[in-house]
């Protein structure tokens, strides 16, 4: 498998690498405020960890839903959350211009399962020089990611993650094939298991996307079970209020003793 570092963090990693974080940027307090505990958690636990959260959430149900502080402000809070918790850091764009300019923060690019075949857009990142990672598209088979690969790959990049988030079963809802943990980890890149997109219910609340939560555990296990190298959960301290996927979000204080349960998995695999 391919090997490189996002920030100081080596991919593939022993155990398991994490990416977490709110899934916007609703505050700067918030954001510290998840880092800081997401920082002393997986350091204790020794985990390797990318903080997450999204400057604007372009593909929200509603025209009326909070989006985040856009790609200048939110920057400029991700910049702060890097310097001040010495974390590395991702978060995701939708247009190629913003490739360039994310990539003076970021050490991961990450682009939405929506935008998972716009070429333009892996081509911007790729050419960054920064790791790009790649949530597979809900209308997307395993198999279609070696495209994916080779777009990036031919504009140069070779840090590449991908992520499996589910395919559409139907109206409102995701099922996830873990058989393509497997077949994406064939490319010879890193996978990672997105625990709690993979629960949510897409438009289910007629103006935002419901979620089941109690399932987020059973996608993770499943994931380390089958083989993925990372894990992907937004997580926020208080879901309820969250701004964005509240719905399908693992609360904070649940996390450390969730993570426990996954290390467990990965030990014994091993």
């Amino acid at each position: 498998m391919r090997r490189f570092k996002i920030g100081t963090i080596s991919i593939p990693s022993e155990p398991f690498f994490l990416i977490a974080g709110p899934c916007v940027i609703e505050s700067p307090e918030l954001v510290l405020e998840v880092g800081s505990y997401m920082k002393e958690v997986t350091s204790r636990l020794g985990i390797p960890y990318i903080f997450k959260a999204s400057f604007d959430k372009a593909n929200r149900t509603s025209i009326n839903s909070f989006r985040g502080p856009g790609i200048d402000k939110g920057l400029e809070i991700l910049k702060r959350v890097k310097e001040e918790l010495n974390l590395p850091i991702t978060t995701d764009i939708h247009e190629p211009w913003q490739a360039e300019k994310a990539a003076e923060v970021v050490d991961l690019i990450q682009i939405p399962a929506f935008l998972s075949r716009q070429t333009d857009l892996l081509v911007a990142a790729a050419k960054t020089g920064k790791s790009v990672s790649v949530k597979k598209g809900q209308f997307l088979a395993p198999q279609d990611m070696e495209k994916v690969v080779e777009k990036i790959e031919r504009a140069g990049g070779d840090k590449i993650v991908l992520i499996e988030r589910g395919t559409f079963f139907g109206y409102g809802n995701l099922v996830v094939d873990f058989r393509s943990i497997p077949i994406m980890k064939k490319t010879g890149y890193p996978v990672v298991i997105d625990a709690t997109h993979s629960v949510q219910r897409p438009s289910a609340r007629g103006n935002s996307s419901g979620g089941e939560p109690q399932f987020i555990m059973t996608i993770a296990k499943a994931g380390i079970a089958s083989g993925a190298d990372g894990v992907f959960m937004e997580v926020h301290p208080r879901p309820e209020e969250a701004l964005s996927d509240g719905a399908n979000s693992m609360h904070l204080n649940k996390v450390e003793e969730n993570l426990k349960i996954l290390l467990r998995i990965w030990e014994a695999l091993k």
